[in-house]
């Protein structure tokens, strides 16, 4: 840098110190910047700036005529303006406008970044309102998935207890292929006679259930929420609650 330039400049003299060698290379790159900034021109702006200031400053004087009008009407210099004296003592302040935009142009941005604020608002109240829904749907799906095990489970409950009790009375064959559980892989037949099997049977899983309820109930007096077998329709209708799951809670 221009410091180091100047220190090697320097003519090493014989018991010269280092550190007075130093103080005069900073004295002279002051000097330089002070010469520096004599010689450099002030802008327009800088000019038009300073005069304004100036002028701002000083105290309007009788040469002013709109000053010297309010003279002659009585007015003293410090004393505030109106009837009553009640107006003001000093100027109105002046605004430069020294940017380059047009008038507005600072309302036009405040407008903008208040719209900008508000969207940023909105989306982030967007969001959230879509995190609640996904959260929702969520829990619904997974409600509705925990109801529909638990419907296959009471399915496969209600099908075994049908096998053994029309076994029980020597029926071979179930009423519907599907009121018996299905028999182990081994003894499925192939995948094609499987494929129109189920193709055969277009019920959902709570009809199927409502369905072997039924039959349970009116061919065997037995109720499969109960786990009980009544001897008759008289002593089923009598003290088993009802025929779904939600009669029995």
């Amino acid at each position: 840098n221009l410091l180091e330039l100047l220190i090697l400049r320097q003519d090493v003299r014989p018991g010269l110190p280092m550190v007075r060698r130093m103080k005069e290379a900073i004295h002279k790159e002051e000097k330089q910047k002070e010469a520096n900034e004599k010689n450099r021109q002030k802008s327009i702006k800088e000019e038009e700036k300073e005069r304004r200031d100036l002028v701002l400053k000083s105290a309007l004087g009788n040469e002013n005529k709109g000053f010297a009008l309010l003279q002659k009407m009585g007015y003293k210099s410090g004393q505030a303006l109106g009837k009553s004296g009640e107006g003001i003592v000093e100027p109105i302040p002046l605004h430069i406008k020294t940017g380059l935009s047009g008038l507005g142009h600072e309302e036009l941005k405040k407008r903008k970044a208040e719209e900008k604020l508000e969207n940023y608002r909105q989306k982030l109240h967007m969001k959230k309102q879509a995190n609640e829904q996904a959260a929702d749907q969520f829990r619904i799906r997974f409600k509705n998935k925990q109801e529909e095990r638990k419907m296959e489970g009471d399915l496969r409950k209600s099908q075994k207890a049908c096998q053994q009790l029309d076994m029980q009375k020597d029926i071979d064959a179930p009423k519907e292929t599907w009121y018996w559980l299905e028999p182990e892989e081994e003894d499925k037949k192939d995948e094609k006679d499987k494929e129109d099997e189920c193709t055969s049977s277009d019920l959902s899983v709570s009809e199927k259930l409502h369905i072997l309820t039924a039959y349970l109930r009116e061919e065997h007096f037995y109720c499969i929420w109960c786990g009980t077998t009544y001897e008759d329709s008289e002593d089923l209708s009598s003290n088993c609650p009802g025929d779904s799951a939600a009669d029995h809670d």
